[in-house]
């Protein structure tokens, strides 16, 4: 079988110097034809008023009124005519009658025969008349006037003509200059389009269009293929890219970023106001991670990416994992005092000291409140988080006191998710407020038919005034910089209580910062859910915060 030969697609940069060349020689060759013709009717026009001129020279002579007196007109016009036509260089000189017989032509075995061409116009209107006719010797242009006696009457007329092929040699003899005009410009166009061709090859690097097809392809498959969200900005801050995933992370966004629906801490990220690597943003109820890259292509600075991943799940589960290890280590603590009072009572009892062994237990007994945590706090879950914190705060050397109106019947809560989170985070804030000092915390659980009323109090130092409403932003805090994301605790706390309607405040030292006012009355000055302060001092100098957690679906 034959092979069949594949012919090879010309390159781009061919393709444009030939188109390019094709656009010069068009240029090129309709000037020239535009300029030719314009030269030809210029030339025709010159003539045409040389011959009129010419034949009414001609029709004014005294000798030509007087030779049509004569028996033969002939005689004396012909040899006039022919001396005119060598001395002017015209290529005929015609003189008829009003018959349009002939008294004087080139060829003299004209004479005396009627014209080629029609005369009647001019002599019966006695106005001269220049145009383009063909006659005995071809194709001429022509003038051609009247002759009237002393009288004024119309006795007969003269004709005066140019060859086409003398006008046409004329024409030729003016293209040299222009040939070499011409030839200038189609070099001048060769150097422009093989400058052009190699400046769009240096700014493709080479590349064919269907490779160019190729790469955006391949593009556009890479950016709306990548889970994490992706934004471009250029140098004013305009989005001017945006891939599914950044899309359904941030929903519909606009251009320009002042006039996109986006928190301010989501425009100080993305503008940069806020630089660094993997910054926290909260948006919505997402938790998102964001990092801004400069772009530059050779060197030259064009905009930055933007990329956006979710971390939602990551942290929540990180929560919920610090959560079951405190609860682990409480666990762990309680069994190792549990045997150690154990071996206690065994050593007693072993010695015979009853007595002491009964004051031990009952001791004991008394001084542990998991009993009467249990009876107030029903829900086992929050129950198992406060024990735990409580295990964390004493471990940290303070002390966590659950508030005398605590009250969270089992089951009034639903899912208890978002009320860990409310919960632990606040109490969390609490133990680290004290930063390892001995204080206590007061915690207060309160459920009602609006929802779970928490109030968390502790004796530390408190917050400054001016940074009471910093408190809940997102990347906001006052600890020292460990691993992991910080100032997200009481962010997802507001955006918790917010989401279902709630809201979230702290109070400190005669300042108040939080949510919206949409609780209480008795909320609004930072009160906790029983109207009164911290109970017994607790708060004095620290910060005391309040939330309400709405049921699920309350407005």
């Amino acid at each position: 079988m034959g092979r069949v030969r594949r012919v090879r697609e010309p390159s781009l940069g061919t393709q444009l110097f030939v188109l390019q060349m094709v656009i010069v020689l068009l240029a090129v060759g309709g000037t020239g034809g535009v300029w030719a013709e314009h030269t030809r009717d210029q030339l025709d026009a010159l003539h045409q008023q040389r011959a009129l001129a010419i034949a009414q020279s001609v029709a004014a002579l005294p000798q030509v009124r007087e030779a049509f007196d004569l028996e033969r007109p002939d005689s004396v016009l012909q040899p006039l005519a022919m001396s005119v036509q060598q001395e002017t260089g015209a290529d005929y000189v015609v003189i008829a009658n009003t018959r349009q017989e002939r008294y004087a032509h080139p060829n003299a075995s004209l004479i005396g025969k009627r014209l080629s061409t029609d005369g009647s116009t001019v002599l019966r209107t006695g106005r001269s008349w220049v145009g383009t006719e063909t006659g005995t010797i071809g194709t001429t242009v022509r003038g051609k006037t009247p002759i009237r006696d002393e009288y004024g009457q119309i006795i007969g007329l003269v004709s005066v003509g140019v060859l086409e092929t003398t006008v046409i040699s004329q024409v030729f003899d003016a293209l040299p200059p222009l040939v070499w005009t011409a030839g200038a410009v189609l070099l001048a166009g060769l150097a422009l389009a093989a400058f052009i061709t190699a400046r769009v090859r240096r700014q493709t690097f080479g590349l064919e269009p269907r490779e160019i097809a190729a790469l955006l392809e391949q593009r556009e498959g890479v950016l709306h293929g990548v889970k994490e969200g992706v934004l471009a900005l250029d140098l004013r801050g305009r989005i001017t890219l945006v891939n599914d995933a950044a899309r359904e992370l941030l929903g519909e966004i606009g251009e320009d970023l002042t006039r996109t629906p986006l928190s301010e801490r989501m425009r100080d990220v993305l503008g940069g106001a806020d630089p660094g690597e993997d910054r926290i943003v909260l948006h919505g109820e997402r938790v998102l991670v964001l990092n801004r890259t400069p772009v530059s292509v050779r060197g030259r600075h064009l905009g930055w990416v933007v990329t956006l991943r979710d971390r939602t799940e990551l942290v929540r589960l990180a929560r919920e994992l610090d959560d079951t290890s405190s609860a682990t280590e409480a666990l762990r603590a309680q069994a190792h005092e549990f045997a150690n009072r154990m071996h206690t009572v065994v050593g007693l009892l072993e010695l015979g000291e009853h007595e002491a062994a009964i004051g031990f237990i009952t001791r004991t007994t008394y001084g542990a409140n998991t009993t009467d945590l249990r009876e107030r706090v029903q829900e086992p879950t929050l129950a198992a988080l406060l024990l735990a914190k409580s295990a964390e705060a004493a471990e940290r050397g303070a002390e966590l006191v659950l508030a005398e109106d605590s009250s969270v019947p089992e089951g009034v809560l639903g899912d208890p998710r978002d009320a860990v989170l409310v919960v632990g985070n606040l109490v969390a804030n609490a133990i680290d407020a004290l930063d390892g000092a001995r204080g206590t915390i007061e915690v207060s659980l309160r459920a009602d038919a609006e929802g779970l009323r928490v109030r968390v109090g502790d004796s530390g130092p408190g917050i400054a005034p001016d940074l009471v409403e910093e408190v809940f932003r997102e990347g906001f805090t006052t600890k020292a910089a460990q691993s992991g994301p910080r100032g997200l605790g009481l962010a997802l706390t507001r955006q918790a209580c917010l989401r279902r309607g709630g809201w979230v405040r702290v109070r400190t030292a005669g300042a108040t910062a939080g949510g919206p006012a949409g609780g209480a009355g008795g909320e609004a000055s930072g009160e906790g859910p029983s109207g009164g302060g911290a109970s017994g001092g607790v708060a004095s100098g620290g910060a005391v915060f309040t939330a309400l957690l709405p049921a699920k679906g309350t407005p």
